[in-house]
């Protein structure tokens, strides 16, 4: 299944001298708040730009950059108004357009946000989904290159590099959508400026649910690339036995169990009271009450995906296994799996959301993964009729034999960049170097004069023989 494409936002212009005045006594950062307006209006005309580009268009990359230009000036601003070399003469009010929150006629509603708090998660939240996209973007460009019979092994271990690049990038949106959620808003609470009316985009049970969702797209990506090597031997001949390329059939049965863990858990935080329901009733949150249908209806549909891929390999476990007690499971489990995928291909996966493409893509897979399904469960259920002769469990006395999953990757923790002015920064600390260099020459060269002054004597010092 691919990936979720977010939809990105776009922000009304701002200009920080407007309400920034620079409160050091050589008016040292006066040209750092003009640059951190410049850094903004570029990335106002990045998302304006991208936003009138089709899909497949889209420049992911220098929206990356651009942020990776703006993030160090905002925390220069932000660290400066922090430790009183930056006056604030008004409260900073920032303009984003919410793209996950409920909307009608699906237009995208721009709200009002105060303090640079605001500002900050927004442009960190853009900065997630950016590399959410060009993950899936980068993904798109493979093709079902495993597949492919003619491929040479240069190739795709070519591709299988390119695929764990789209890993590395969600890893760092996961980090990113955890530092929203457990240090911004945090201090957007602490401060008390503008918390009421805030949309889900920037709840922290949303971006903790997108976390977690980032992190079981990523693992889904390490499972196909875990796959790539045995799926072309898979692709000439299907089913059992399974070539010996193939690696290990409990670690993947258990990494599908953890992308269920995740994407079932990321569901119950997307539908949260907290994420749910505005905190005040504010104009600016009448229309936010409700995460949008699209991400629900994904996180619904990727639980239940694989949920039936566990199954799936659940049951190829146990007929592979050699033992002849278990002829009967796998047969269990592969019935199993494969009226999870019906239901699915049936109408559940994909309805109520709007973007066709997507849906006949993800259908696709469906439909392979249960044919794929089908050839097991004809092969294991012959030879539990005519050898085995195990009776079949039912589907409760499975339910206790399935395991916990386990993480094939993990999220990359996100700090901010350093800032680009002000304390913490790499000028801020040569200032601070030569200031006490001075010092030091100064202490230095006062001792001097104190020794030419009062001269050291010693013994007999003056006396003649």
């Amino acid at each position: 299944m691919s990936t979720y494409l977010f939809e990105l936002p776009t922000t009304g212009a701002i200009s920080f001298g407007d309400f920034c005045v620079d409160a050091t006594a050589s008016n040292a950062y006066a040209s750092h708040i003009a640059e951190a307006t410049q850094a903004r209006a570029n990335l106002r005309g990045v998302l304006k730009a991208t936003k009138r580009t089709d899909t497949d268009d889209k420049d992911y990359l220098r929206l990356i950059k651009v942020l990776d230009d703006y993030l160090p000036y905002l925390h220069g601003i932000v660290t400066c108004v922090g430790a009183g070399d930056i006056r604030l003469k008004s409260e900073p009010q920032f303009s984003w357009r919410t793209t996950l929150s409920a909307h009608l006629f699906h237009m995208s509603p721009r709200i009002a946000l105060v303090s640079l708090h605001a500002d900050l998660a927004s442009s960190l939240l853009t900065y997630a989904f950016a590399l959410s996209n060009f993950a899936r973007v980068t993904v798109a460009s493979l093709g079902a290159y495993e597949q492919d019979r003619a491929i040479s092994e240069i190739e795709r271990k070519a591709k299988d590099e390119k695929l764990n690049f789209a890993v590395t990038m969600l890893c760092r949106a996961s980090g990113i959508f955890t530092y929203i959620s457990e240090k911004v808003l945090l201090d957007w609470d602490k401060a008390g400026e503008g918390a009421s009316g805030r949309p889900p985009d920037l709840s922290k049970e949303v971006n903790a649910a997108l976390a977690k969702m980032a992190l079981a797209d990523a693992q889904t990506l390490a499972i196909r690339k875990f796959l790539s090597k045995s799926a072309n031997d898979i692709a000439v001949s299907p089913g059992p036995p399974l070539p010996k390329s193939h690696p290990s059939i409990p670690l993947i049965f258990k990494f599908h169990l953890e992308c269920v863990s995740l994407y079932s858990s990321a569901r119950a935080l997307a539908m949260t009271p907290g994420s749910a329901r505005p905190s005040s009733p504010s104009s600016n949150a009448d229309s936010n009450a409700e995460v949008c249908v699209e991400l629900r209806r994904y996180l619904t549909d990727a639980t239940a995906f694989h949920t039936a891929l566990a199954h799936k390999w659940l049951g190829v476990d146990a007929g592979e296994s050699g033992a002849q007690e278990k002829g009967g499971e796998a047969v269990a489990w592969l019935q199993w799996a494969k009226k999870e995928l019906e239901d699915m291909k049936e109408g559940g996966l994909g309805r109520a959301v709007g973007r066709d493409r997507e849906k006949r893509g993800r259908k696709g897979r469906v439909a392979d993964e249960l044919e794929s399904v089908d050839v097991f469960l004809k092969y294991y259920k012959k030879i539990n009729d005519s050898l085995t002769f195990q009776p079949v469990p039912k589907q409760q006395d499975l339910q206790a034999r399935i395991p916990a999953g386990i993480l094939a990757v993990h999220a990359k923790p996100y700090t901010l960049p350093s800032p680009a002015f002000g304390p913490g920064s790499v000028e801020y600390a040569r200032l601070q170097t030569e200031v006490l260099a001075l010092e030091e020459d100064d202490s230095s060269g006062d001792e001097a004069v104190a020794s030419s002054a009062n001269p050291r004597t010693y013994a007999g010092a003056g006396s003649y023989f």
